[in-house]
């Protein structure tokens, strides 16, 4: 069984287990020991429902990963972002969907915006399927920031919360 748990600073060893150059081929490498340290404080510090939240993904009872939801400015309108990312040794047993319904649902209770978009670089086959799964709408592809000063490409995947 894979659920959401709020973040807590104490989940910091999930995002070091998921910092590997593999796991962040896609999003311009592995972060500095002091971006993690300032990642996991913001986790666990900036919780506004409806604006901004991150949970840590438990599969079987233990630590799977890291999913959440935050405000983003998008082609002229407020939306949500989500991201997520599956310890190395847990991925290829569906995790990721599963916790991508469960933040859709624990969205759909605290949405103030209408759409969630997710942002997956096209060659990350893993990430969009997980998305076409979810019920995302692919969008098109896109120039998009990340890490802030690299521009990469990435598909626009769109969730309405609506529906």
């Amino acid at each position: 069984m894979t659920t959401l748990r709020p973040w807590s600073e104490a989940d910091l060893p999930v995002l070091e287990a998921c910092n590997t150059s593999e796991q962040k081929k896609y999003l311009g490498g592995p972060e500095s020991p002091e971006r993690l340290l300032k990642r996991n404080r913001d986790f666990a510090q900036i919780v506004i429902p409806g604006e901004t939240r991150m949970f840590r993904i438990d599969h079987e009872g233990s630590p799977a990963g890291s999913i959440g939801y935050w405000r983003k400015e998008w082609r002229g309108e407020t939306v949500y972002e989500t991201g997520w990312a599956v310890m190395p040794h847990l991925q290829g047993r569906g995790i990721a969907h599963a916790a991508t319904a469960a933040l859709i649902a624990i969205l759909r209770q605290e949405a103030q915006r209408r759409f969630l978009h997710a942002f997956p670089s096209p060659e990350n086959l893993a990430s969009n399927a997980i998305c076409r799964k979810a019920g995302f709408l692919l969008q098109g592809e896109y120039d998009f920031e990340f890490p802030p000063g690299r521009i990469m490409r990435c598909n626009d995947w769109r969730f309405d919360l609506t529906g």
